[in-house]
């Protein structure tokens, strides 16, 4: 099944930092290791509403359209092979509101795999 990242989280991904992700190489049953693993992914900070609004999306691939046609995005929320990249604390801003009143908004940051999608070709 092809799903398309939703147009109202496109916003989310606008300011997406492209960066690798390196995974040590793990110990297998026989006491060799394996090979190290490196992954590309996008990196994001979005606010802690914003999370709260994509996380039901969170361990399924979804394709992308725009200036990231061609690729696919996975959110890392809970997998245990990314637990470095499993949301994480992205800080707190200070803020004023037209009206002179502070408030604060809270941050998380986000991984997201990245993917390319390979499409069959018409015979």
């Amino acid at each position: 099944m092809r799903r398309m990242w939703p147009e109202e989280f496109k916003a989310i991904l606008d300011n997406a930092e492209e960066v690798m992700l390196e995974i040590p190489a793990t110990a297998r049953e026989d006491g060799s290791y394996g090979d190290a693993t490196h992954r590309k992914a996008l990196k994001v900070r979005v606010t802690q509403e914003d999370y709260e609004r994509i996380w039901p999306l969170a361990d399924a691939r979804y394709r992308l359209d725009g200036k990231l046609a061609g690729k696919a995005v996975t959110l890392i929320v809970n997998n245990p092979h990314y637990h470095n990249w499993h949301p994480a604390d992205g800080g707190i801003e200070d803020r004023q509101s037209d009206s002179g009143r502070h408030y604060q908004t809270k941050y998380v940051v986000v991984h997201f795999l990245l993917d390319d999608v390979r499409e069959a070709a018409a015979a």
